[in-house]
């Protein structure tokens, strides 16, 4: 084992006993040695622990129970400073007690794995420490916005258009919702409500993710007039149901004015069809949004990207998430839009003290004011530097490395089938499943089997969690009780790692 030693990054008996209140003039002076030391030290205990993330021997995670870890953390804030010791250890402690989700043996999150060129970059990022509202404060980092954001928007197929880096993919979401209200009824910004012809209406799958559906709660429609519409057995939405459903809206008086595609959802990794939603889109004058927050990394790949993503250009806006499939550090989350200037358009305030127009510069580069944050942090150049280091031939590898490894999996599940019960074909990386305990081989596949099944998941999920030697997910959807449902999304994961992830599954469920 290679686990953090909180007492092993000692400063210098000089150091050690200065508080950080002691280093700031040293800072500003020539004798700035004390500083020096004490990042060093913080340095060297960052770099131990991405080592350890990628230990195999290593334990993901050292649970304690909350009333317990409290007592082995020291979470208080004092009225008097600590000592640079003593936050040097402090840090040492965090870190003993995070999860490693950069470990090979994590498959619990969409977002996982450690990227240490994206690392790199969020650490650059995090010294920089300025805004990016305008670009008289941020000039590099808006100029590397403009051009990774105009090449995601050519990957998926426009020419043109608008983009924005927001803080995850529920608000991505959120900003496509506003500029669609906004394209289809201006009038809204000004008088909100009463500008509306009448009561609105959105529509999404019933497996999309619940940011969706909050879309209607912040945007003042209700969640009532966020119509789910069912999806067929592999979690994909059913075109059909979705006109149904528009017809019975519009029948009622009320109008229908956004629709709500997933390219990947978060429990089955499911694609809906986008060009048969395209279609119904157009037929009915509906805003065609596509949330590929999961999914958007395989718009890299030749040999994944169709059918997934066939017709993914007629979409009007998409959500797509590096920090899920690409890997970059989170937050990285970004919202495109096939026609430019509906975010300025939607978003604009005009607030003197930041957005003057007599600037000596050309303001169209300030980005403050097509959004709806004000200050928006700098999640731009972890994944500038991160493209730069594979370049886009290296993510479309990554992309199929990573879809290789799930069909690994499932052939694995299949050649252990006394053992795990496949449920479905994976579309993405996820892969969702059951471990069969020695009591139930041999049982009959029926709902009270699969009853049982899902009794078993909480129990080994605990297990995992005590041992701390894997974390998978587990949940239950509209179909079936609780599954485990695997994501492979860290490009550390060989083949002997998933391998590893079936065999402990079957080690902690034995006398189950």
């Amino acid at each position: 084992m290679t686990s953090i030693n909180v007492d092993k990054y000692k400063l210098s008996d000089k150091t050690a006993k200065l508080t950080a209140k002691d280093i700031i003039p040293m800072i500003q002076s020539s004798d700035s040695a004390e500083t020096r030391e004490f990042l060093q030290k913080i340095m060297e205990l960052l770099i131990d622990y991405v080592n350890i993330q990628n230990d195999r021997k290593e334990k993901i995670l050292d649970f304690h129970h909350p009333e317990d870890m409290k007592k082995l953390l020291s979470l208080e804030v004092p009225d008097d400073a600590v000592s640079l010791q003593q936050l040097v250890k402090d840090c040492a402690i965090t870190l003993k007690y995070q999860v490693k989700t950069g470990h090979p043996h994590f498959f619990n999150q969409l977002s996982s794995g450690l990227d240490v060129v994206s690392m790199a970059g969020e650490w650059l990022t995090a010294t920089a420490n300025t805004n990016m509202f305008t670009y008289e404060i941020a000039p590099v980092f808006i100029l590397m916005e403009n051009v990774v954001l105009s090449k995601m928007r050519e990957i998926i197929g426009w020419k043109g258009g608008d983009s924005i880096l927001a803080p995850g993919g529920s608000i991505s979401n959120l900003y496509a919702f506003l500029a669609a209200r906004h394209k289809m009824f201006p009038g809204y910004k000004d008088h909100g409500a009463r500008a509306l012809p009448g009561e609105l209406v959105m529509f999404t799958s019933d497996q999309c993710h619940y940011s969706v559906k909050s879309c209607a709660a912040v945007g003042g429609l209700g969640t009532d007039n966020c119509v789910m519409v069912p999806s067929d057995e592999y979690g994909r939405i059913i075109p059909s149901e979705l006109e149904r459903l528009i017809l019975e809206r519009k029948a009622r008086g009320q109008i229908p004015f956004f629709v709500n595609a997933t390219a990947g959802t978060t429990v089955l990794g499911a694609f809906d069809p986008l060009n048969a939603l395209a279609d119904i889109c157009e037929k009915y004058n509906c805003w065609f949004h596509v949330d590929a927050a999961w999914g958007g990394g395989l718009l890299f790949s030749k040999k994944y990207r169709h059918p997934r993503f066939s017709g993914v250009e007629r979409a009007d806006s998409v959500t797509w998430n590096p920090h899920k499939l690409m890997g970059a550090l989170l937050q990285c989350s970004t919202i495109h839009f096939k026609e430019d200037g509906l975010l300025i358009s939607c978003n604009q305030m005009s607030a003197e003290y930041l957005f003057m127009t007599d600037k000596l510069y050309d303001i169209s580069y300030d980005t403050g004011d097509k959004v709806i944050q004000c200050g928006r942090h700098n999640d731009i150049f972890k994944l500038w530097l991160q493209w730069r280091s594979k370049g886009t031939d290296g993510f479309e590898k990554a992309m199929d490395q990573l879809m290789e490894l799930a069909e690994y999996q499932v052939k694995r599940i299949r050649e252990q089938s006394d053992k795990f019960y496949l449920i479905m074909e994976p579309e993405c990386v996820n892969v969702s499943f059951w471990y069969i305990p020695k009591r139930l081989r041999g049982v009959p596949h029926d709902a009270n089997k699969e009853k049982e099944l899902g009794k078993i998941c909480p129990i080994i999920k605990s297990r995992m969690m005590q041992s701390g030697t894997l974390m998978v997910g587990y949940q239950p959807d509209d179909r079936r009780p609780n599954f485990f449902r695997s994501i492979i999304s860290s490009i550390a994961v060989i083949r002997s790692d998933v391998d590893f992830m079936l065999n402990e599954i079957d080690r902690l469920g034995q006398d189950l």
